[in-house]
């Protein structure tokens, strides 16, 4: 019975000491863990050429050249690619480029627009009577011909020159793109992975207070409200963008959604002006559920007498990227705003459409129109 109770501490002993896997057992778990590493990092670099071949429109092994020269870096690659000679590669620009052939810049000085909105030129004087806003969905997620669809929708940023910019659906590598060509604005993203919103302002009119990231605790797209509050012209403003759940399933989320987006609105000072854009998805019925708007926020596109040429962001008759058997005009993208309480010195103007025009490429820059809205400030 001893020897047996000695030899059941032993094992008890064994047991619960360390153990010290004989050398070739510990090259084995070695070589095993090399070889999951090697996997990981082979599967990062196929996600990284698969992105950056997205945003050029170029070969894998063009991709794979230009990330292994830049140390995998995506933004010294794509830096390095688009600073290459870009008329060999066929690349067009679109219609409002003027078939330039060079990538855009948005920082570039000539930007006169058609349109009488200010121009990009620093020499000349910033006009305080006036502010412009840009918002789009620009359709990342959407990776055929993303590198000319990319550059048209820098072609319009440069051709109108807003002051305000929201962006949906942004990717990565359009993130990179306008970190390296959009200089004179600053770039606040919503998320950094898969994809996610984007304001942007022009530096030398709009100076950034604050920012802040607003979850929607039960999306199943990994959608929020992007929050920025900013200074222009003496005047305090609440930017906000969003990208509402999608689709007609997804209604119930999409107005708990908005609810949060109006809820925020109501609460911001009321010497602050607030304006809420993007593509909120949603159908006229879903916002009568909640009871309207609240009476002190307004729907630009009905305060300015609800004007027919801009009535449909989303119209898969006339826009046909998405060649859709089925023909739907939908007002996604809409812009919200609630007035100061006291002075009231910033008043909607006008709003239009932008991206109407087809690229070379044969498609728009994105399935939605984007909005272009103009501000009066009442010094």
């Amino acid at each position: 019975m001893e020897e047996t109770a000695e030899a059941e501490g032993r094992r008890e002993e064994l047991a619960e000491a360390p153990q010290n896997p004989p050398p070739a057992a510990r090259e084995r778990e070695e070589e095993e863990e090399k070889d999951e590493e090697a996997l990981h990092v082979a599967k990062r670099r196929k996600v990284l050429c698969s992105e950056f071949a997205a945003i050029t429109s170029s070969h894998v092994a063009v991709a794979r050249s230009f990330l292994a020269g830049s140390d995998w870096h995506m933004e010294r690659a794509l830096n390095a690619y688009f600073e290459s000679p870009l008329e060999t590669e066929g690349a067009a620009l679109g219609a409002a480029s003027a078939g330039s052939g060079t990538c855009i810049d948005l920082t570039a000085d000539a930007t006169t627009s058609n349109a009488g909105v200010n121009s990009g030129d620093p020499g000349q004087k910033e006009d305080d009577s006036n502010f412009s806003l840009i918002t789009w969905n620009i359709d990342g997620l959407d990776l055929g011909n993303l590198k000319e669809r990319a550059r048209g929708v820098c072609t319009y940023l440069a051709l109108y020159n807003p002051d305000v910019v929201f962006l949906q659906e942004v990717i990565p590598p359009h993130l990179c793109l306008l970190q390296m060509k959009a200089g004179s604005y600053t770039i606040i993203p919503g998320n950094i992975d898969e994809y996610f919103t984007v304001i942007m302002v022009k530096k030398s009119r709009v100076k950034v207070l604050k920012h802040e990231i607003i979850p929607f605790p039960t999306t199943a797209m990994k959608r929020n409200l992007l929050v920025v509050h900013v200074n222009i012209s003496g005047n305090e403003l609440c930017l906000m963008t969003s990208h509402l759940e999608s689709t007609k399933n997804h209604s119930k989320e999409r107005t708990k959604q908005l609810q949060i987006v109006l809820d925020k609105m109501q609460k911001e000072s009321e010497t602050t002006t607030v304006i809420f854009g993007g593509d909120t998805n949603l159908r006229d019925s879903e916002v009568a559920k909640l009871g309207d708007l609240p009476k002190n926020v307004t729907d630009i596109w009905e305060f300015l007498g609800k004007p027919q040429h801009c009535r449909y962001t989303w119209d898969t008759d006339s826009n046909t990227n998405l060649n859709a058997a089925y023909k739907c005009k939908m007002r996604f993208d809409r812009v919200y705003f609630r007035p100061a309480a006291e002075g009231g010195n910033i008043i909607p103007r006008s709003m239009d459409l932008i991206g109407l025009e087809k690229l070379d490429c044969g498609r728009f820059p994105s399935d939605h129109w984007g909005v272009l809205c103009n501000f009066d400030v009442i010094l």
